[in-house]
């Protein structure tokens, strides 16, 4: 332990001992006291758990080990889901060091696309309820629920989901309460937010899934989507009572429809530190892995040319991102820099003749129709007008990116950059191995999706994945800590560029554009960092004591993230 980090010992968040103030069955109920078989000897004593257990005490590693051989023995990737959730709900610690020291195996059952199965089947699944549930018809009362979650120094980090658009699978009603319970895992897998300073939420305003409607067990309302003022007033008022009761919580929200995802987080970011994944996270990190590739390939931010396939709330979200980056590092202005990228939509290329049926956050982007006939708004079409350095796939139209609009683009540039993302994998706009066969092994690839090697021509490719578990966490690390009040375009710009520094591909062009999920805590580690230094430099930081030398900044942020390990049990009577 160094010096710097030893007199940060008496932190809040920093590691201690856990005080409980039960005895006997309710121990073991807990899933933040309970140790099960690693119980020592005298806390069994002090917790009156001697009979409760059996006699052979063991370690977390021995436990780990018995983990792993049960969940291998689960038939099928949903099956194991539900046993990583019951033992969650058992046992923080084990969960989150087994799943930690098979991150990599073990990531796509946590998240996609297995949470996408577990979601969908949520009702039917059902065994103990964990989260907060708020309903449309029920808003008066906001607050008192609330309260039962802890005080306003007892959460960190709030994921909030109202499940319109989970995952690629639309709209599962109050089965998205799993999506939010999903992204707080991730964020102490990759970050160590404190699992019981965490609070999931669900806001059920009905449903618009017939299955769901018509299914006798489904837990959520059973009524279609409330919209309009209602609706915002539901949120409104949700927000207003996580404020209240939680002042330095910060909220994320996830999997908004279309038509909300953007329009809420223009109405809050302004006034409360907030974020959306699906906007935000998405965006930040396809840009690094974008600013990775143009730096391997010579092209300069300020002359970039960008197409991006499909412009929903990803696609809009990316495209914001490259046009914030662009202006802060070029000094352009924002309406400048949006003319570096084209967006095409299901009626083609944007433009502004389509009037009101943009959306909000696709409006920035649309072109000038001078220039463009009906005949040349397609893919093909654009790419060949614009020859773009960078082609980015969000449409969830498989097969989007055929030979002809690849080759197309490498004939014009030397290293076509070219990320596919649509997620799942069955969505993908082309596969990586057609994209080396089409560009004779020039192009820089990144998916949404895991995929194996490429080999090409004697050459092995590895595949980056535009994971955003490689960002969003220690963007949210480093607000917590800071306790911002505001999560600025800089503080993004800023995470952005210490995940593109994470970059295998600068130290060899072979390599991925982004780095291994495996590695994400010191990369959240490097991303709080930059984040806090941002948001102290722009007088948002409210937390007292921030180091200031980036050395003891990076100790300080460390030493307050939660590691998966047995903490030494006090009793204490509530």
């Amino acid at each position: 332990m160094s010096d710097s980090s030893s007199k940060f010992r008496d932190l809040p968040r920093a590691p201690g001992p856990v005080i409980c103030p039960y005895k006997g069955n309710h121990v073991l109920h807990g899933s933040k006291y309970n140790k099960g078989s690693a119980f020592p000897d005298h806390e069994r004593s002090t917790f009156k758990l001697h009979s409760l257990l059996p006699p052979n005490i063991q370690t977390l590693d021995e436990q780990v080990q018995r983990a792993y051989e049960q969940y291998q023995s689960r038939a099928g990737d949903l099956a194991k889901n539900t046993f990583l959730a019951s033992m969650k709900a058992q046992n923080d610690v084990l969960y989150y060091k087994l799943v930690q020291t098979n991150l990599k195996e073990m990531f796509s059952v946590i998240y996609t696309p297995t949470e996408g199965d577990a979601i969908q089947n949520y009702s039917r699944l059902f065994r103990k309820p964990e989260g907060c549930f708020l309903n449309i018809n029920d808003q008066d009362n906001f607050d008192e629920y609330l309260s039962g979650f802890g005080t306003e120094e007892d959460v960190d980090y709030i994921v909030v989901s109202d499940g319109e658009e989970i995952l690629g699978i639309g709209d599962q009603g109050v089965g998205a309460i799993l999506i939010s319970v999903a992204k707080l895992a991730i964020t102490t897998l990759c970050a160590g937010i404190h699992p019981s300073r965490q609070l999931p939420v669900v806001l059920d305003c009905g449903t618009n899934n017939e299955e769901l409607l018509d299914d006798k067990l489904y837990l959520g309302l059973r009524q279609r989507r409330v919209r309009g003022e209602k609706y915002d007033e539901f949120v409104d008022r949700f927000v207003a009572a996580a404020r209240n009761r939680f002042p330095k919580a910060y909220i994320h929200f996830e999997d908004f429809g279309l038509d909300n995802a953007r329009r809420i987080l223009d109405r809050y970011k302004s006034k409360i530190p907030c974020f959306n994944d699906d906007i935000q996270g998405t965006g930040c990190v396809t840009l690094a892995a974008m600013l990775a590739g143009l730096e391997v390939s010579k092209v300069n931010l300020e002359d970039v040319r960008v197409v991006i396939f499909g412009s929903g709330t990803a696609g809009t979200g990316i495209a914001d991102q490259v046009s914030d980056t662009i202006a802060t590092k070029t000094g352009k202005s924002k309406d400048e820099a949006s003319k570096q990228i084209w967006c095409i939509d299901k009626p083609g290329l944007l433009m502004k003749s389509m009037g009101d049926k943009l959306t909000e956050g696709q409006k920035p982007f649309a072109r000038s129709d001078d220039g463009w006939s009906d005949s040349d708004r397609d893919l093909l079409s654009v790419v060949k007008k614009v020859r773009p350095h960078v082609l980015i796939g969000t449409s969830t139209k498989p097969g989007a990116f055929t030979e002809d609009v690849i080759r197309a683009m490498a004939e014009h540039v030397e290293r076509p950059i070219i990320f596919p993302l649509s997620n799942p994998t069955r969505l993908h706009e082309a596969k990586p191995v057609d994209l080396y066969k089409w560009t004779d092994g020039r192009a820089l690839v990144a998916t949404g999706s895991p995929f194996p090697p490429v080999a090409h021509d004697g050459t092995q490719f590895e595949i980056a994945e535009c994971n955003n578990s490689t960002c969003f966490p220690g963007i949210g690390l480093g607000a917590v800590l800071s306790q911002c009040r505001l999560v600025s375009k800089k503080m993004l710009v800023a995470a952005v560029e210490a995940l593109k520094a994470r970059s295998p591909a600068l130290q060899d062009s072979m390599k991925p554009l982004l780095p291994d999920v495996e590695d994400v805590r010191e990369i959240s580690v490097d991303i709080a960092t930059a984040v806090i230094l941002c948001a102290v430099e722009e007088g948002l930081a409210q937390a007292e004591g921030i180091p200031t030398s980036e050395s003891e900044l990076r100790e300080w942020i460390r030493i307050q993230m939660w590691e998966a390990e047995y903490r030494p049990l006090v009793y204490k009577e509530e």
